[in-house]
């Protein structure tokens, strides 16, 4: 299992972290922070200069899971991580994906007063022979408090099993922390997520609408962007049946008929994915009392709601939109398309 300590920039979390692999048998620290220095030795400056901060890059988020994953299949035992996420949609990428590998994570959060907090940052030095690379790595800690403030008070306070180390030594952080995860209160993220793929997969969504035609899209906890109602085709499932089947269990709605087949559309691989087919059928118009009884599984989905064709535009990553682009102009014309890689064909 991992430990993730989540807290301010300049909180303490590597100090307990330190410490608490010496309360937890058989773990091992596990500081993120290096991929990112890494990154600038992989990627070309004209890439690096896009980002404000290397955890806004998707492959930053996927070798923090990346080495996550070949470190514990190394060592085994416990992982002790301490990291500052602060932007939700990261927090469900990172830990989906480790879900995805079947590796539990209990989330922690190191909380103080912002007073103590401030003079923790004013305290750092960590690099006595270069004072003006400590005063940069401050003012970045400073910047940083209201948006720590802001996640705390939102998604991060309620996700988080939160310690108030503000009068604690960093040995009493982490005897907290290891008590909170030995007797569960500290619990195991809810995020799940089926394996990631080994080879092509066959899904299928369904388009759900509204009085005003506009579509139902479901906002998953376990990686970034809206979706469709669906899910990947079990092995001896018939694809329509399985969208129906996705329905209830990602929403709570039993259709009542099986769907009309939309578009068939063949994703390309992009390395690390596979792609395969993907299939989007016509589940009809939901009625208002439908509508009251759209429940989510807490653990899978975060929310729902009903999307014009410009809203999705902006909620929907590029090959999902255009899917559903072509989708409803199939639905218009009462025809089924055929796309490669989101264009029509044939």
């Amino acid at each position: 299992m991992i430990v993730w300590i989540n807290g301010a920039f300049g909180a303490g979390k590597t100090s307990a972290a330190r410490e608490l692999v010496d309360l937890i048998p058989n773990s091992t620290l596990y500081d993120p922070e290096p991929i990112g220095g890494a990154l600038t030795l992989l990627l070309p400056p004209d890439r690096l200069a896009t980002v404000g901060d290397h955890q806004d890059l998707a492959i930053w988020r996927r070798l923090v899971v990346d080495a996550a994953a070949a470190l514990y299949a190394e060592v085994g035992g416990v992982l002790v991580v301490p990291m500052t996420v602060l932007r939700q949609e990261y927090r469900d990428e990172i830990f989906g994906g480790l879900a995805a590998r079947r590796i539990p994570v209990h989330h922690v959060v190191l909380t103080q007063d912002e007073t103590i907090l401030r003079g923790r940052i004013e305290g750092r030095a960590d690099r006595p022979d270069d004072p003006d690379a400590d005063e940069r790595v401050r003012k970045w800690c400073h910047e940083h408090v209201a948006a720590f403030r802001a996640a705390l008070d939102g998604w991060l306070g309620a996700d988080a099993y939160a310690v108030d180390d503000g009068a604690l030594t960093p040995e009493a952080t982490a005897k907290v922390i290891a008590d909170a995860v030995r007797t569960g209160a500290a619990g195991t993220c809810g995020i799940v997520q089926t394996p990631e793929p080994t080879g092509e997969t066959l899904a299928a969504g369904v388009l759900l609408f509204d009085d005003a035609d506009r579509v139902l899209l479901v906002d998953p906890t376990y990686k970034p962007g809206w979706e469709f109602p669906g899910g990947v085709v079990e092995r001896g499932e018939a694809p329509a049946r399985a969208a129906m089947r996705e329905v209830a269990e990602e929403t709570g709605l039993e259709l009542a008929a099986v769907p009309r087949l939309l578009v068939v559309d063949w994703e390309p691989p992009r390395p690390p994915g596979y792609g395969g087919l993907r299939l989007l059928f016509d589940g009809g118009r939901l009625s208002g009392a439908q509508t009251d009884r759209v429940l989510l599984p807490g653990a899978e989905l975060r929310g729902w709601r009903f999307a014009s064709e410009k809203e999705a535009a902006d909620m929907l990553p590029p090959v999902r939109y255009e899917r559903l682009r072509w989708a409803l102009r199939a639905r218009e014309r009462g025809t089924v398309l055929n796309l490669e890689a989101g264009v029509p064909v044939g």
